[in-house]
């Protein structure tokens, strides 16, 4: 892979190639870098060395790594970094080589044009144990009763441990786990007027290790209780209101009711009782009135006998 330097002419890597086979055999021209270190904070790896000193010139550097695999199972094989071969910095950015928690060798050459130097070597391997964790940096805030915390995105590898209490004596500490940086994290509600406190770590378990906690940040949780007055107002309001609704339910039960299934009463010439009848005899072509006789019971048993 070609970092931005790039090459500066197909010269350079016909050099190059050839000073990584036969070394052993080339003269060394230039001076080799010295002081070859690795700086490994939060799980990023930077290869670093002195440089080497051409009046006028620029000088390429190329950096080659070799892990336990290649040092056990490869014959020692090396392979040129994936971000520095060539690069014309003093340092390199290493941290997507070093893939598994086992040593890594790494060596740095010069060149300046067909000119190159030996090969210098880190003194002592490298593990990504050893890199340094730092606290991770956060902001909290309030948001609605809620704690809102947010953590510095530490790359994929990392996973924060938050831990939240009230600030009394003798609290009780609550602890959550989040599981990747840079996205605000809402925890539980909290209650209003009181103040909150927030401290977190880094874990990485690729390396079985954790940084330790950041400072603590507090936080007040703002608005108060409601007063006495305004609750005694809402159950007032919520009690009319239920009455309300009962009433207009029942209501609205009256109208269905009468609407499907009404009460049917019946004219009084058509109810019958034990008293006499009124029979009403009309016969137009011989009167122009009608004459209403009453008649008893026995009276109108014979003449419904005779009719038959």
């Amino acid at each position: 892979m070609i970092s931005q330097g790039g090459w500066t002419s197909p010269v350079m890597w016909f050099f190059y190639s050839m000073s990584s086979g036969f070394l052993t055999d080339a003269v060394s021209v230039l001076p080799a870098p010295q002081n070859l270190s690795v700086q490994s904070t939060n799980m990023k790896h930077l290869l670093m060395w002195n440089p080497v000193t051409q009046p006028g010139e620029t000088v390429f550097y190329f950096v080659e790594y070799q892990g336990e695999y290649e040092s056990l199972y490869m014959s020692h094989i090396w392979i040129p970094s994936s971000q520095c071969s060539p690069t014309k910095s003093l340092e390199c950015d290493v941290t997507d080589d070093i893939t598994a928690t086992v040593p890594y060798n790494f060596r740095v050459m010069a060149m300046l044009g067909s000119q190159t130097s030996a090969w210098s070597n880190l003194e002592y391997p490298f593990n990504r144990n050893a890199t340094v964790l730092t606290p991770p940096r956060m902001e909290v805030t309030e948001h609605g009763l809620h704690l809102v915390i947010e953590l510095e995105d530490l790359g994929p590898p990392f996973e924060f441990l938050v831990v939240y209490w009230r600030r009394e004596p003798g609290a009780a500490e609550h602890v959550k786990v989040v599981r990747s940086g840079d996205i605000p994290v809402h925890l539980e509600t909290m209650e209003p007027g009181a103040m909150y406190c927030v401290k977190a770590q880094a874990l990485v378990k690729a390396i079985g290790r954790h940084s330790a906690f950041s400072q603590p940040m507090c936080v007040e949780m703002q608005g108060e209780s409601l007063p006495l007055a305004l609750a005694l107002f809402a159950f007032v309001g919520f009690t009319l209101i239920f009455v309300v609704v009962l009433l207009s339910v029942w209501k609205m039960g009256q109208l269905l009711r009468y609407s499907c299934c009404p009460t049917v009463v019946l004219p009084d010439t058509l109810k019958i009782t034990s008293s006499s009848q009124k029979l009403v005899n009309c016969r137009k072509e011989e009167v122009d009135a009608c004459d209403v006789a009453v008649l008893s019971s026995e009276h109108l048993f014979g003449v419904w006998i005779s009719q038959t």
